[in-house]
């Protein structure tokens, strides 16, 4: 699709947004994929031949920048919402680590990712997307504004060097029952160099805390380490009770769909019609205001 002029000032609003949350142009530079004298062309507002079309997709993706007219969603202060922001802070302030496992379609990464754009030195990583161990550490350095694309022993060792010198990091990994074994091991390694230094977040859907528990049953190495550094623990915000469970589930549909609907819409039929799954009550009201 063509990068019009329009969408380029919606990307360049959402880099002037993001610059908050990086010490220094170069760092923020670096985490947007462009080189600095590009950063700062863009910065002073020339936007034509700077960036390739492909390099705009990127940058938007990034950075949550829709490149088709969708509609406006508000953030909703659900329970996993308001969970997950409190576990959260505590990590990043205490430097200390967790794993949340629940299942999907609660609101998870919407908060994860709203999250890292009002805190500095937080950043999120789709693991689904950087299974291998190389991948997964050069997406981390990326997103912090460190080289990634030296060689990976380098990439290692400056990335450490950068979080053990900045305030309170949080690394949110999403999706990390996808991570390759390796990946898994290399978190450890990286958790040891900076510990007390720099908080992780974990999360995913049961699926794995299956993963966790089955390799550490089967006396796999590095699992057992890699949970104790994680609390021992895994959290959870959905109740275990399938009634109760059901409950929770509406009540968060019914939340989000009132911040979201448009005025004078029957709140209870949405939530009916979809279960509770926000994905689908996100579905029902765009249907509901292009009146499908």
């Amino acid at each position: 699709m063509e990068i019009t002029s329009e969408i380029k000032k919606r990307i360049c609003e959402a880099i002037t947004a993001d610059r908050e949350n990086y010490p220094s142009d170069n760092k923020h530079s670096v985490s947007l994929g462009i080189s600095a004298s590009v950063y700062n062309a863009i910065k002073k507002g020339n936007l034509e031949k700077q960036v390739s079309e492909a390099n705009w997709i990127c940058i938007a993706r990034r950075l949550g920048v829709t490149l088709r007219q969708e509609m406006e969603w508000k953030a909703a202060e659900t329970f996993t919402y308001v969970f997950i922001n409190e576990q959260l802070t505590l990590c990043q302030s205490s430097g200390i680590s967790a794993i949340l496992c629940d299942m999907p379609n609660i609101g998870k990464t919407f908060t994860a990712k709203i999250y890292v754009k009002s805190h500095k030195h937080a950043v999120y990583v789709d693991c689904s997307q950087v299974k291998t161990k190389l991948k997964l550490i050069r997406k981390i350095a990326k997103e912090f504004g460190v080289g990634s694309n030296g060689r990976y022993a380098d990439v290692y060792d400056d990335l450490v060097a950068y979080l053990r010198t900045i305030d309170t990091p949080l690394v949110i990994l999403d999706e990390a029952g996808d991570l390759q074994y390796e990946a898994f091991l290399e978190l450890k390694a990286l958790w040891n160099a900076t510990e007390r230094c720099c908080a992780w977040y974990m999360m995913g859907a049961d699926g794995l805390k299956e993963k966790i528990n089955r390799a550490i049953e089967g006396k796999k190495v590095g699992y057992t380490e890699m949970l104790s550094r994680y609390g021992d623990t895994y959290s959870k915000v959905t109740p275990d009770d399938g009634l109760e469970r059901a409950k929770f589930l509406k009540a968060q549909a019914a939340i989000v769909a009132k911040v979201n609907a448009p005025a004078g819409t029957d709140i209870m039929r949405i939530v009916n019609k979809t279960g509770g799954g926000l994905r689908r009550v996100y579905t029902e009201l765009e249907k509901l205001k292009k009146g499908v």
